[in-house]
């Protein structure tokens, strides 16, 4: 099937290419390259809390459009639905810090969460104090299991009233406490008529047959719980703000903001309608709406879809709404005059990759693996990742969001294949791909892939034995998965890394060599993988689809297979090339 026309240049460039009509657009909106977020041109002034948001591209006007006073001091934005990386997040907290420490506003994604998590660590490490606002307003994923209800549309309300608390000059546990308690308070409701289609795909994320429409969607191209023949708008509406006014548990007579929000492909006229049934039937419940905002804010690319979302209120939250603020994406912010058009050279994303180069001489310890058996592990394990991103994407296509191959091929194109291959040094071998994937992939991948390839770096300090190898990788799956709660049988990377890693300390305890060790390992790690198919995911966006992916194998699962298969294949194939 041949893509459907997009406007576009590369889908590879496609966020990059469109930020440059951001920053000609706004006059208040900086890029850094290094590792890429923005902030306000006009710096805060010194002992204001600032505020940081961020997430994948494809949701705007979030988060970019509300940066500007009385709202945001900075974004990062991250590749089409998927989060930005850990280093784009320390960068931007360090940088628009102005002396009273920095509100992380935090949409309930695991990859958002993870990253913004050792982001604001890394933060800390530099002296910068940060709190955190976490959004989970979507009732569709409500649940006591699994990672909870997801982070949309409510976000922008809590960036609103963080933003004017800031603005009057509030404290961070001030900021902080009122931000969580929009959060807590605030439940969104979504539908989608058609699904969106990413850059450069050939298919929507979804398919809905003739005179179908999709309930409690994603706002990442997921599938949602329900899928029910077309409704009349205002029957529409009920089946919306019911689940969202039973989740709040709100009464008569109670005060709410609403929001009614585009995903993208929605005209204004139908947001109206659905606006103005919503109201009705607000007023049937005798729920009373205190402020409004209808429009596009959050959006799913081109989704033809909107969604609901109430806000309980009080007075002071009420005034907080009404403060001034320029963001350009907030409703009757001034307009002001284009700026000059950046150049495309102007606007990239840079982070810096780990290329130390040294000798070629083999370890002198024994049963040590040499320079050119890492150099064929790691090559050919980067080669085969990037030409399997189709496969790979396919998979997360019907299991998650679609995003995992192309996050894949975004970490790993940066890695310098020859130097890994042929001169870098064994650390560096495994450095340079953990910095590929912390400071280019983003999204749950990104974090944890770069998390799980600097265990290994360290280990190659020390020299890789098997023993060095199984506490790597016991390390690696420890960190994992405590980063991500997740744990074997959840239908992650997890199912793959924990067999591997018991092969591993067996063979360590058994004294058996490290290319009996390596193979075992991969033995292990591909059945763990193939394990995968037959499970339901219990952690990151493939929970939300719930059943629907049984038959599919997880692509992380998978990915670690291949890592340990050509660990053992590189030893095999090289004739040990041990010492």
């Amino acid at each position: 099937m041949m893509p459907q026309p997009q406007f576009l240049n590369s889908a590879k460039t496609f966020v990059a290419d469109a930020l440059r009509g951001a920053l000609t657009s706004a006059d208040d909106l900086v890029w850094h390259s290094e590792p890429g977020y923005l902030t306000r041109g006009k710096p805060l002034p010194p002992g204001q809390v600032a505020l940081l948001s961020g997430g994948g591209s494809g949701h705007e006007p979030l988060h970019a459009g509300f940066v500007g006073a009385g709202m945001l001091t900075g974004a990062c934005p991250g590749l089409v639905f998927t989060s930005p990386n850990a280093l784009q997040i320390a960068a931007a907290t360090r940088a628009v810090d102005a002396g009273a420490g920095v509100v992380h506003i935090v949409k309930n994604y695991t990859g958002d969460v993870l990253n913004f998590r050792i982001g604001s660590n890394l933060a800390a490490e530099s002296g910068v104090t940060v709190s955190q606002v976490l959004v989970a307003d979507d009732v569709a994923t409500e649940s006591d299991e699994g990672p909870g209800r997801r982070g949309t549309a409510a976000v922008i309300a809590v960036e609103k009233i963080c933003g004017a608390a800031a603005e009057r000059g509030d404290d961070l546990a001030t900021v902080t406490m009122l931000g969580q308690r929009v959060a807590d308070n605030a439940r969104t409701m979504a539908v989608a008529l058609r699904a969106c289609t990413l850059p450069g795909a050939s298919s929507p994320s979804f398919d809905l047959a003739d005179h179908e429409i999709e309930i409690g969607i994603g706002i990442h191209g997921e599938r949602g719980v329900d899928r029910i023949a077309a409704l009349p708008a205002n029957e529409l509406v009920r089946r919306l703000a019911d689940p969202v006014i039973a989740s709040l548990s709100l009464d008569a007579d109670e005060e709410v903001f609403v929001i009614v929000n585009g995903l993208g492909g929605t005209h204004p006229l139908q947001l109206q309608l659905l606006f103005a049934e919503l109201v009705d039937y607000l007023a049937t419940r005798s729920i009373v709406v205190r402020r409004t905002i209808v429009g596009s804010f959050v959006t799913a690319l081109n989704m033809e879809g909107a969604s609901v979302t109430l806000v309980r209120c009080d007075e002071e939250i009420v005034q907080l709404w009404d403060a001034p603020t320029a963001a350009p994406g907030w409703p009757n912010a001034p307009s002001t005059e284009a700026a000059q058009v950046p150049a495309s050279s102007d606007v990239v994303f840079r982070a810096p990759i780990a290329a130390d180069r040294g000798d070629s001489e083999a370890s002198t310890e024994p049963d040590c693996l040499d320079r050119a058996a890492v150099g064929s592990w790691l090559g050919n394990f980067v080669e085969k990742v990037v030409a399997a991103e189709p496969e790979l994407t396919d998979l997360d296509r019907q299991a998650g969001d679609g995003d995992f191959g192309t996050n894949m091929v975004a970490a790993l194109d940066h890695v310098d294949i020859s130097g890994v291959r042929d001169t870098f040094t064994l650390p560096t071998a495994f450095r340079t791909i953990s910095d590929a994937y912390l400071g280019h992939a983003g999204g749950t991948s990104g974090a944890l892939f770069g998390i799980w390839f600097r265990e290994f770096y360290r280990a190659a300090e020390k020299g890789l034995t098997v023993a060095t190898i199984a506490a790597a990788a016991r390390q690696g799956l420890d960190t994992i998965a405590e980063l991500g709660n997740a744990r074997t049988g959840d239908k992650t990377m997890i199912d793959a890394i924990a067999p591997a890693v018991d092969a591993l300390e067996h063979a360590v305890a058994d004294g058996s060599d490290l290319a009996a060790g390596l193979s075992a390992a991969a033995d292990a790690a591909g059945r763990g993988a193939r394990s995968t198919t037959d499970l339901v995911a219990k952690r990151g966006r493939a929970s939300y689809v719930g059943a629907a992916a049984r038959g599919v194998i997880d692509p992380g699962a998978l990915v670690i297979s291949w890592f340990f298969a050509e660990a053992a294949a590189a030893v095999d194939r090289l004739d040990l090339r041990l010492t």
